[in-house]
């Protein structure tokens, strides 16, 4: 793996995580949307755009979403897309230290089931 191959990978997991965490942000300060009807999911979608943490993500998603784009246009997927797994890893770490969600032990093991899963396919 090359060394621009190992920067792009970091920047599809950190900054796609981190859009994930920015949008689960402004979900949690918007709220739960109770009704379904068109003038209420408009009322909330205005909401959400109201909140800088919508536009972090969206601009954060874009950076990960478009590097993507990138790695893939110099590498096989049969690897990128196991090298980018590790997301899992980062986005549990960010709900629990970033967002303060309660990961309880049975999530945690599955996480690193998840690791020695990328790693075996990576190596």
């Amino acid at each position: 793996m090359t060394a621009q191959t190992a920067l792009f990978i970091a920047i599809v997991v950190i900054a796609g995580q981190l859009g994930e965490l920015s949008l689960s942000q402004t979900m949690k300060t918007v709220g739960e949307i109770k009704r379904f009807d068109p003038s209420n999911l408009l009322r909330f979608i205005g909401s959400a755009f109201r909140v800088k943490w919508m536009w972090i993500g969206i601009g954060l998603m874009a950076v990960a979403f478009f590097s993507l784009l990138a790695l893939l246009s110099w590498e096989n997927v049969s690897m990128v897309v196991p090298a980018t797994a590790v997301n899992y890893v980062v986005g549990t770490m960010g709900a629990q230290f970033l967002l303060g969600e309660q990961v309880n032990k049975e999530r945690w093991i599955g996480v690193i089931i998840v690791c020695i899963g990328v790693a075996l396919v990576c190596v």
